[in-house]
């Protein structure tokens, strides 16, 4: 609402012409239109992920990916926060470290990063994903210092060998910890393997996979709300 105040001669001879009561009215009204203070604005929560924080194959990730379900325990707790859902389906993380910059246009309070995945099943080495993990979080840090940072962690089968599997499984940690950041050791906790949880790619939660990695999202998130 904008108040002509620059037009003085106006108000004033309102205020003169019908005297007090009116005056006292118009500044009642003035008041109503004040929004209460200490009205918390909504912070943002970036998701930065592929297909499966996209929601990949479900009906409405809108609504049934992860992340959606993370904002509506938001709401339904009263919490200001906003989830930005930036899954890209088939990224990897040297594709994320490109992209990250552009995500960050937006301001991030806290940052979700959930990568890696494509990177182990296309056998690129725990080494150089490892690397590409930590420059979007560094990136992230030097845009906003003051970001609370996620590290969504990775489990590869161990038909890709064994050697390979524990490797890679072992940078979520790794990068968790240099950059202090939270650490979900496995973001599809409960739901890998599963075929009753997974779509018949054996890949993508299912609608009720979702509602479980959700569940293991927010046990590491809410500590930081």
């Amino acid at each position: 609402m904008v108040i002509p105040w620059a037009n003085r001669a106006s108000w004033a001879g309102l205020f003169s012409r019908f005297g007090r009561p009116v005056s006292a009215l118009l500044l009642a009204g003035l008041v109503a239109f004040v929004p209460p203070l200490g009205a918390a604005e909504p912070q943002t929560i970036v998701f930065f992920g592929d297909s499966l924080t996209a929601g990949y194959g479900l009906g409405d990730p809108s609504t049934q990916a992860y992340p959606a379900l993370i904002q509506a325990k938001l709401s339904a707790a009263g919490l200001p926060w906003r989830v930005v859902n930036a899954g890209l389906s088939g990224e990897t993380t040297s594709g994320g470290a490109r992209r990250v910059d552009w995500i960050l246009r937006q301001p991030a309070a806290i940052f979700v990063v959930a990568l890696g995945g494509n990177d182990g099943l296309r056998g690129i080495r725990p080494d150089v994903a490892r690397t590409n993990l930590e420059t979007i979080l560094e990136r992230v840090h030097a845009k906003y210092p003051a970001a609370k940072l996620v590290v969504a962690g990775m489990k590869m089968p161990r038909e890709m060998g064994p050697d390979f599997a524990a490797a890679f499984e072992n940078i979520f940690p790794a990068v968790a910890a240099k950059h202090q950041a939270a650490l979900i050791p496995f973001l599809l906790e409960g739901v890998g393997g599963s075929a009753t949880l997974n779509q018949p790619d054996r890949i993508h939660p299912t609608v009720e996979g979702h509602a479980l990695v959700a569940e293991t999202v927010w046990k590491a998130l809410r500590p930081l709300l």
